[in-house]
């Protein structure tokens, strides 16, 4: 039987950055360049189901380490993303580390203003990029809002508005935001956010 550094692939890279698919584009851009970085992405519709994550989260730790050896620095790309602390626990048990804050509205917007727009409107529903893009996938089916619309009092009775953090100033996915509050009867607004607190985090990660 080998050792685990000997049946290490040739190519193993030196990190492994394990994320939701709703953040692949961005986590794909910002490492793109960075030798020795490889990015894994978890389905996104998890993003629809946080009870599912954590146990995800930790069978890619685990295939991760069985491909590349014991040794490979493993990022979890992830904030808590409603785990309620399950995701937490796995972070601690394997020994690495993931993206602070409750989701990826946090970082995204900023920690300091994501809790001010809280504090101004807590029945505020949130979209990115991603979400913007496959708002009919992962919100209107993931909910199974397109086969019972009846249904979208109870999923989104107590929320006011629409906030869109726009990763990228892309007028067809704000057109796309915008029809999605429309949709759901909320107020619209956009901001502004680029990859935020997303960029340091990553870079610092993989360093």
């Amino acid at each position: 039987m080998g050792n685990a550094a000997a049946d290490q692939p040739a190519s193993a890279p030196k990190v492994v950055v394990i994320g939701c698919g709703a953040l692949a584009r961005e986590l794909l851009a910002l490492t793109r360049d960075l030798p020795g970085v490889k990015v894994v992405c978890i389905d996104a519709r998890l993003h629809m189901r946080p009870a599912l994550i954590a146990d995800a989260v930790a069978a890619r730790i685990t295939e991760t380490r069985a491909t590349y050896g014991p040794d490979v620095r493993v990022f979890v790309a992830y904030a808590d993303c409603g785990t309620g602390g399950a995701l937490d626990k796995v972070i601690e048990r394997e020994g690495v580390e993931r993206i602070a804050g409750a989701h990826c509205y946090e970082f995204y917007a900023g920690s300091a203003v994501f809790a001010e727009m809280q504090e101004q409107e807590l029945g505020t529903f949130y979209l990115t990029d991603f979400l913007a893009r496959q708002f009919d996938t992962i919100v209107m089916a993931g909910l199974g809002l397109d086969r019972h619309p009846e249904l979208l009092p109870d999923y989104f009775g107590s929320y006011t508005r629409l906030v869109y953090l726009a990763q990228t100033d892309d007028p067809e996915l704000t057109a796309k935001a915008e029809a999605a509050a429309a949709r759901l009867g909320l107020a619209f607004e956009r901001r502004w956010t680029g990859f935020g607190e997303l960029t340091p985090t990553i870079r610092t990660a993989v360093a």
